[in-house]
């Protein structure tokens, strides 16, 4: 089952700094229908204006992904970490017993992401934060694992859930493939580009909540980039 979301059909939220469209019910946008998906609770794709972003601000018991995909974003929590995330590289914010963290944009340019928030397998975790990067080069018509909850995949940032973050680059008429239980959920965002999943086209920003597949394979229709979650 493919249940295909255009990115006209998200939920809307717009200030004089922040222009996000939200997958799932979040903040004044609720729809019954998008509570979330399996343990996958928040897609928002939101752009952020320069010099300008989410101040301090608390969270817990949630795993918080970033993946950004233009500009950087500047991070500083309560731990006292502080890092930047640039284009096509992730954060991961496991927020356990609590911590407060914000989120800036320092840049001259525009900064678009994905905030991906997935309940965590287990409430009361020791909180923590951390970045890495993923050259788009080295995902070109493959897979990388970008951020995982299983130890075989390899040293990735962390996350306190079952799940993993999947980031892929094609080039036009590039296919990958995914193989998948068809028990979990997974959902597809297109970053930029144009692809085909299993026979079903998908635009710029738009997304796919599927679940009962054995398979995806993901062809770009253009140069496109994508992110997958396969969560419990």
């Amino acid at each position: 089952m493919i249940d295909v979301r255009k990115f006209d059909s998200l939920g809307r939220f717009r200030n004089d700094w922040l222009n996000a469209r939200h997958h799932f019910s979040f903040g004044g946008y609720h729809d019954p229908r998008r509570m979330g998906w399996g343990s996958i609770r928040v897609w928002n794709d939101d752009e952020i204006a320069p010099q300008s972003g989410f101040d301090p601000h608390p969270h817990a018991d949630m795993e918080i992904i970033t993946y950004v995909r233009d500009g950087a974003i500047t991070h500083k929590d309560s731990l006292g970490n502080m890092g930047r995330t640039a284009a096509g590289d992730v954060q991961v914010m496991s927020a356990g017993t609590g911590i407060v963290h914000a989120e800036y944009n320092l840049e001259s340019e525009l900064t678009r992401l994905y905030q991906i928030w997935i309940l965590p397998e287990k409430r009361g975790m020791a909180p923590s934060w951390d970045a890495a990067q993923f050259p788009k080069g080295d995902r070109s018509g493959r897979f990388a694992v970008l951020a995982s909850g299983f130890d075989d995949d390899g040293d990735v940032p962390r996350i306190q859930t079952p799940s993993r973050v999947l980031g892929a680059t094609l080039a036009a008429g590039e296919t990958v493939t995914y193989d998948t239980d068809p028990a979990r959920h997974q959902y597809l965002g297109v970053a930029r580009g144009k692809v085909t999943v299993n026979g079903i086209t998908l635009g710029p920003r738009d997304a796919a909540a599927i679940t009962a597949e054995t398979s995806l394979t993901i062809t770009g229709d253009d140069e496109a980039e994508v992110v997958l979650v396969d969560a419990p």
